[in-house]
């Protein structure tokens, strides 16, 4: 018999590898790192959020969307709780609003107030029961009136005062039309005189703000969300609320549940699919064959889970990494791969892109920022936030159908494969992913490479010895002021 020590191999992790610089011509700030998710997702900047309770929700993947990567909501929430978080994200930008919120001529002005605050908006098209337009009520219309037992058509603004456009008016076109007019919204009304959309410039301002935001055909944020491998109505009603990525997510993705699952969705949905978590080329091959449009690759290297000391069960991620890129080009299939944990500089998403990644899942690096969900606290005059892994006691309690698969009224008789804890606050989203893109790029200019698709032709990587990872990090000195993209807390522990 042939034992498991006779087939022993050495698994690379980020600290055990470095890339050689090579001769170039490239200059960091002239790079590409645009990189391609699925048939319809391409990102700006390659880095996803983990789908984590205490990483993403509608805040955080708005934010990482305006930046130009995607955000995924999490599975710990109801399928109710999970729709409105998406449709938070796809309402937050828009270029053309396809469904506006409306009101009937017919209808109280307090009514109309009502839904100008809860929504956020400061306008409602008003339209007849075939939605004809006649007119549109803004806050500007509502300033001086006291009486809101009035019906809106007393006190909009009526049709024969209305700019409107056709629906096929590009954004230039609509660009000049409200700035000539010195109008905030332009309806899109048809030969017909039915609305189609709206155009404001609140929306077409935000565009210029973020001109590297992930987007849809219509200039919606793009998102993500996160669905167990048998919830597929579920996932039907996430696609209908308009979400553009449906990820399978589970501790092990190479079972026979996910593979199933991740087929049945592939197959039926008209969206792109995102697979995993796998570690081997094996399971990427399994995905792959089930058409997943992205693999997630990943077992046990996140920052707080326990899987690998648990189970004993795990590969290291560089090696996860290669295994899986090795099955993408077996195979010949268009499809992305995810490195999913264990990233703690933007080095490690270079050396993840080298070895054969298209972009980096990030938890722990997001956790703690302003858009993370979850309250600020203090401690020893501090500022922190909760982060913990989807595979400790408190998450698996929050759902009954939990990733780790484990019963929610038996307490007594998990096996947790995660931590909880807390990190330092860390600001803005914005300011982190700033850091890890331009050390990307200056990793990209090392190696020559102008586009992101160009550093695994690249990279030539070096196994580095004990001694080689401890020089890697600052050394015989005590350091009294720390850089925003580097701690120096694991340098000494080599």
């Amino acid at each position: 018999m042939v034992s498991g020590a006779d087939k022993m191999e050495t698994g690379l992790s980020f600290d055990d590898i470095l890339l050689a610089p090579r001769e170039s011509s490239v200059l960091p700030e002239e790079v590409d790192t645009s990189t391609k998710i699925t048939e319809d997702i391409n990102l700006e900047k390659p880095v996803i959020s983990s789908p984590m309770d205490k990483v993403t929700e509608y805040q955080m993947a708005i934010a990482i969307a305006r930046q130009g990567g995607l955000g995924i909501i999490h599975r710990n929430l109801d399928t109710e709780e999970q729709i409105r978080h998406v449709k938070k994200v796809k309402r937050s930008e828009n270029w053309v609003i396809e469904n506006p919120k409306t009101i009937k001529p017919e209808e109280k002005i307090d009514k109309a107030k009502k839904i100008m605050e809860t929504q956020n908006i400061s306008g409602l098209p008003v339209v007849k029961e075939n939605n004809e337009l006649v007119g549109i009520l803004t806050k500007r219309d509502l300033r001086f009136e006291s009486d809101y037992q009035k019906k809106v058509k007393e006190q909009m603004s009526g049709k024969d005062e209305l700019i409107t456009a056709p629906p096929d008016t590009d954004m230039e076109r609509a660009k000049q039309m409200l700035h000539e007019n010195r109008i905030e919204k332009l309806p899109l009304v048809n030969e017909s005189g039915r609305l189609e959309g709206l155009i404001t410039i609140r929306d077409i301002e935000k565009k210029k703000e973020h001109p590297e935001a992930t987007v849809d055909g219509n200039g919606q944020l793009m998102v993500g969300a996160a669905v167990g491998p048998k919830e597929f109505k579920k996932a039907e009603r996430l696609v209908d609320a308009g979400v553009d990525l449906i990820l399978i997510d589970t501790s092990h993705g190479h079972s026979e549940n996910v593979v199933e699952g991740t087929e049945q969705m592939a197959n039926s949905l008209d969206i792109g699919i995102m697979s995993g978590n796998v570690a081997t080329e094996e399971g990427a091959r399994a995905l792959i064959d089930a058409e997943a449009d992205s693999i997630r690759v990943g077992v046990g290297p996140g920052s707080i889970c326990t899987t690998r000391i648990v189970s004993g069960v795990g590969v290291p991620q560089i090696t996860a990494v290669m295994e899986a890129s090795e099955a993408l080009e077996e195979t010949g299939a268009d499809a992305s791969i995810i490195a999913d944990g264990g990233i703690r500089y933007s080095g490690d998403i270079a050396k993840s892109i080298a070895c054969g990644a298209h972009a980096a899942m990030l938890g722990s690096l997001l956790a703690g920022t302003e858009e993370s969900p979850g309250e600020i606290v203090f401690k020893r005059g501090r500022k922190y936030k909760e982060y913990r892994g989807m595979g400790s006691i408190s998450a698996m309690e929050k759902r009954e159908n939990n990733r780790y698969r484990q019963n929610p009224d038996k307490r007594k008789e998990y096996i947790p494969e995660g931590v909880e804890g807390l990190v330092p606050y860390k600001g803005e989203v914005s300011e982190i992913i700033y850091q890890l893109v331009g050390g990307l790029k200056s990793s990209m200019g090392y190696l020559g490479a102008e586009k992101l698709e160009e550093m695994p032709k690249k990279a030539k990587i070096h196994k580095l010895t004990k001694s080689g990872k401890s020089r890697s990090h600052p050394h015989s000195l005590e350091v009294t002021r720390e850089t925003p993209n580097y701690s120096p807390e694991d340098r000494d522990s080599f």
